[in-house]
């Protein structure tokens, strides 16, 4: 039988443990060593285990350990402690430069935080100022045409004046009363005009002042320079814009401020559309004026030059609605108001033309018309230089247009006639009344009862016969007739 082949044999084949390993290799490292101590003839020895000089040659190797280390930290102390300092003043200044990052992100969004705002509230502001200078504007357009209204209905109610058995009616007794339109200091105080500031154009026979342009070139210059130096501190605008992107909230306000002032541009466009429209009505008012036969231009310069106006001219470009910074509301508000000024003087212009007929009723009839005609006495054909509206005796005759009666009696073929001034060369006649109820130098207003229908005069029944003279010239009184008919 086998050495190996029984199960003593495999047992013996099986691999040493790890403890087993390294007790071997302790017993080879350290085998057992003895010390012999010879002393006066006697010897001892002492015996050192494999187990003893291992625990020895630890702790001598952890006490060489430790001197190395103490011996470095006394030779290295030095620059170990520089390290640590460079360390920390690494440290430090990383944390310096992040609380300054952090500062210069806070001042960012703080410098757009505030531009945001600001421009929000002058967005703001001026849609606000916007907005009451076009109330402003609306409420002065609805005086003025409270005004129109009011001209176009009559001054006066068509009452009968008695004339006095001496000198007929005192001057006053029939008032004449004129609507006004409130002055530009009675509008909205926000909606007030301002000359911009800017060079003064010289005016004739005045030259410039050297000396005061020299000095306001050194104020420009120094306004230049402290605007450059403000623009240095604040925030780029792609720090801003920077902001924004990190800051919705910003993004969000500036949104806000770009639909204010998108609102701001539309009241720009709504001043420009009241412009178009106030234009257009000066256009048909100048129609109706063209339509009588006089020219609105002249017949405008014969009003400014009775009224007196003048003044210096300043460029509109020079001038600017108070609280309002956008040159094109501005020009688009100043443009309105002098076509609506424009529209208040032809409508005051028109209050001295005769529009309407001096007989209003079912009860008349125009017998007679303007132009050549086969005269009814003669049966040749002759020039009837008015109209003639027949009617009841005793009826009410009218002015057509408020003035001052510079006749009033007999006048041949006329009879008993009445002759307005109603200013600026424009007169008005009416003839062969049966009674006459106003005096010389007396007011009338428009609709004001001047005399009584009759027959006097070279006349074959009861009517008016009536004239309209414009320059010592007689006129057809239809086409005043058909033009107030597109007016009042």
């Amino acid at each position: 039988m086998a050495a190996g082949s029984g199960p003593m044999g495999a047992d013996s084949e099986k691999s040493p443990t790890l403890l087993e390993r390294v007790w071997a290799w302790l017993h080879r490292t350290f085998p057992e060593r003895q010390i012999y101590i010879r002393s006066d003839g006697r010897v001892q020895f002492f015996t050192f285990g494999p187990s003893l000089q291992a625990t020895l040659a630890g702790l001598v190797l952890i006490f060489l350990g430790w001197v190395a280390f103490a011996t470095v930290n006394v030779v290295f102390k030095d620059r170990i402690i520089a390290a640590k300092d460079h360390r920390f003043q690494q440290m430090q200044s990383a944390y310096e430069n992040r609380v300054a990052d952090l500062q210069i992100s806070y001042d960012e969004l703080n410098g757009a935080l505030v531009g945001a705002e600001d421009k929000f509230k002058a967005a703001a502001d001026a849609l606000t100022a916007k907005q009451n200078a076009i109330s402003g504007f609306l409420n002065r357009k609805g005086q003025m045409e409270a005004a129109i209204s009011a001209r176009g209905a009559g001054d006066s109610p068509a009452t009968e004046v008695p004339v006095s058995a001496d000198q007929g009616v005192a001057a006053d007794s029939v008032g004449f009363t004129g609507a006004t339109v409130p002055s530009d200091t009675e509008d909205d105080p926000d909606s007030s005009l301002a000359v911009m500031p800017g060079p003064a154009v010289p005016q004739p026979r005045t030259e410039k002042n050297t000396k005061a342009s020299l000095l306001d070139r050194a104020l420009k210059q120094v306004e230049t320079m402290a605007s450059a130096l403000l623009d240095r501190r604040a925030p780029s605008p792609l720090q801003i814009r920077a902001a924004f992107a990190q800051h919705p909230a910003l993004k969000a306000l500036a949104d806000q401020t770009a639909r204010v002032a998108s609102l701001g541009n539309q009241e720009t466009g709504l001043m420009s559309e009241t412009e178009l429209a106030l234009d257009g009505d000066v256009g048909l008012l100048r129609s109706a004026v063209k339509r009588t036969g006089i020219n609105p231009d002249q017949f405008l310069k014969k009003v400014t030059a009775a009224e007196g106006v003048g003044g210096p001219e300043i460029p509109l470009d020079q001038v600017h609605v108070e609280g309002i910074a956008d040159p094109v509301f501005d020009q688009a508000y100043l443009r309105a108001g002098a076509v609506m000024s424009e529209l208040d003087a032809l409508s005051s212009e028109m209050s001295h033309i005769p529009f309407t007929t001096p007989v209003v009723g079912a009860a008349f009839d125009r017998s007679s018309g303007f132009g050549a005609r086969i005269d009814p006495f003669t049966g040749h054909y002759a020039f009837h230089p008015g109209l003639d509206f027949a009617g009841p005796w005793g009826a009410a005759v009218t002015a057509t247009a408020p003035g001052v009666v510079v006749f009033a009696g007999n006048r041949g073929g006329y009879g008993n006639m009445v002759e307005i001034d109603h200013g600026f060369g424009v007169h008005t006649r009416y003839g062969h009344l049966s009674k006459i109820t106003v005096a010389v130098g007396a007011k009338v207003g428009k609709g004001s009862v001047v005399g009584r229908m009759g027959s006097t005069g070279r006349s074959t029944g009861p009517h008016v016969h009536y004239e309209v003279w414009y320059d010592n010239i007689v006129r057809d009184p239809s086409n005043f007739i058909e033009a107030g008919r597109h007016v009042l």
